[in-house]
């Protein structure tokens, strides 16, 4: 894991793992992911459920810290084909964001043309700087 780009190793523990989403065209879009492969929400474990909740929360805050989001969507599908891996999307919703980018409609800036995603070296600014505020008195 240590070898990993700050993009895509925003912060770990031993139930899950953050990274920047490859494909946004929104700066600071995270996907959390569990370590071991799980399908469905249902078969996560006791600790895994508890270290989601702390995680969403610690994300969240980082964000708002870092990108000035005025809130964050969580966001779970595993639908996709190719992605059947349950992950969680924690989006900034930043404060001028358009109406028609609202809501469910975020998702406008996933799967961006390559033109337009969020650059390899600015994810990875936005990861060193989130793994800033996730390192302190919890860890990370």
């Amino acid at each position: 894991m240590d070898t990993l780009p700050p993009r895509e190793l925003v912060g770990a523990d031993e139930r899950w793992r953050v990274a920047h989403a490859f494909d946004s065209a929104l700066p600071g879009w995270l996907v959390l992911v569990p370590r071991r492969h799980v399908e469905s929400i249902a078969e996560l474990t006791d600790a895994e459920a508890a270290g989601l909740g702390v995680w969403q929360v610690r994300l969240s805050r980082a964000l708002r810290a870092v990108t000035g989001c005025a809130k964050t969507y969580l966001v779970q599908f595993a639908e996709k084909e190719g992605f059947a891996h349950v992950h969680f999307h924690v989006v900034p919703r930043m404060p001028d964001v358009p109406e028609d980018r609202r809501g469910p409609r975020v998702f406008g800036y996933l799967g961006a043309p390559e033109d337009q995603r969020v650059s390899v070296q600015e994810q990875d600014v936005i990861a060193t700087a989130l793994r800033g505020q996730l390192t302190g008195p919890a860890g990370v």
